[in-house]
Formats: C-alpha cells, sequence, structure tokens
C-alpha cells in the first residue's frame, strides 16, 4: 500500500480504506450477488476466524466439550463452528451480561461471566464440565491474561487451546499449565483459504444455517464513521456496519 510513491505501514496486510488495491486472484472470492452485503462483510473475516479455529485449526470432534473465551463476532463463530462439528457443552465467557442471549443464538449451551464469582474463569468452566476441564478452549479477545485461563480449562493430558485474538504480548506459565500434556496453537484467520473454505460458509450464509442477523447490531453512513468508534465501546455492539 503506498500514497504518492511513499510505503504506507498497516495492519496484518489489510488495506481496505484504499481506493483501489491489487489483489492477488486467490483471495478473491465470487459470492452469490443476492447476499446481504453486510453477511457478506461479516464472513470476510471475524465470524469466518471464529469459525475457522473450531473447523480447520482445532478439528472438534463430535460429543467433545467447548470453552470460548470472548463472545463477539470470533467468538460467536466459534460458537457457531462448535455446533456444526457436534459439541455437547459449548461454554461461552464473557463479562458482557448481553452476549449470553447472542451466545445462545448461535449455539452455545452454558454461559460464565467472571465478573459474578470469586473464582477464577477456568475454575469455573471446570465445574460446569464434571471437574476435569474441556476438550477444546478458544481465546477470541487478545487479552493476554485469558490465554492462560484459556489453557487452564482445558483437560490435563488431552486438552486442546487455539490463540485467536489478536492484542498485547503475553507469556504462559510454563508448569503444570502446558507440561502435562496440553496443547497450545495459534491460528491465522482461522486457517481459513478463501476460494475453498470461505466459499463453504458464503453458500451456509445463503441457506440461513447462521443467524448471521444477530451480529449486526448497528448502521452509520460513511460520513458519521467517528460515531461507529463510539458504537463499538456500547456493551449491546457486535459489529457496526458503515454504509458507503
Amino acid at each position: 500500500m503506498s500514497i504518492r510513491g511513499h510505503k504506507v505501514y498497516h495492519v496484518s496486510s489489510c488495506a481496505t480504506w484504499s481506493e483501489y488495491t491489487v489483489t492477488d486472484a486467490n483471495y478473491i472470492l465470487k459470492v452469490d450477488p443476492t447476499i446481504d452485503l453486510a453477511y457478506a462483510s461479516f464472513i470476510s473475516c471475524g465470524f469466518t476466524t471464529g469459525f475457522g479455529g473450531v473447523w480447520k485449526e482445532a478439528k472438534v470432534k463430535s460429543g467433545s466439550s467447548v470453552a470460548v473465551f470472548g463472545l463477539g463476532a470470533v467468538g460467536l463463530g466459534a460458537i457457531s463452528g462448535a455446533k456444526m462439528q457436534g459439541a455437547t457443552k459449548i461454554i461461552g465467557i464473557d463479562k458482557n451480561e448481553l452476549k449470553e442471549e447472542k451466545g445462545k443464538a448461535f449455539g452455545m449451551t452454558d454461559f460464565i461471566n467472571p465478573s459474578d464469582s470469586d473464582k477464577s474463569a477456568s475454575q469455573l468452566v471446570k465445574e460446569l464440565s464434571g471437574g476435569m476441564g474441556v476438550d477444546y478452549s478458544f481465546e477470541c479477545t487478545g487479552v493476554a491474561p485469558l490465554l492462560t485461563e484459556s489453557l487452564e480449562s482445558t483437560k490435563v493430558g488431552t486438552g486442546k487451546t487455539i490463540a485467536i485474538g489478536v492484542g498485547a504480548d503475553t507469556t504462559v506459565q510454563f508448569d503444570l499449565t502446558l507440561l502435562f500434556g496440553r496443547t497450545l496453537k495459534s491460528t491465522v484467520l482461522g486457517g481459513m483459504k478463501p476460494t475453498s473454505d470461505i466459499s463453504i460458509i458464503a453458500g451456509k450464509c445463503q441457506k440461513e444455517e447462521f443467524p448471521l442477523q444477530e451480529l449486526l447490531t448497528h448502521e452509520v453512513q460513511l460520513a458519521d464513521i467517528n460515531k461507529a468508534f463510539e458504537l463499538l465501546k456500547q456493551p449491546d455492539c457486535v459489529k457496526v456496519v458503515i454504509k458507503i
């Protein structure tokens, strides 16, 4: 990305605000023109990243238990992926009580608000999963301390944690957390490939298999883009669509 011949540095190689962008054909996906454009934007990242973390990276097995830390668009995508994969217990963890309703709409079976207890989030997850912890956990916030909590919420010996959220640098306790056979893996955009994987998500959206309308909480015009950033701070906000 450049302006007037000078290189411009941008996050994750994304230049979505450019007037013109040259893109490799492998990163372009043609979708059915009847799909709602807002929903099409949701499956380009966010929701799809969480979904892919469950489907492509963790390969969650049917009948397993799952914990999802953070119920934004990424976390809700992870819940949808867990439901599709046949997980029987899907625990959502978020400090925002309003996210409980959203989580249940996407397939969550249990909700934890860590603010309601003196216990850690991992302890609360274990209480809901028979004391052993869950088979898979997904950290979808990027909040550094939650990565250790996510790891500790999984079963000793077999538990798998996928770090999806992007945030500050963090450290993980290399003691009983990892030494007892747990697995920690990170993912970039859920391991999704545009033409082969996102096309499947797009197809499911066309069939209304996901309640993507639950993600759309606010709309603003481009001229009011500053308002969009303020809306993101509101507890009832999941996704803000900017109409051009």
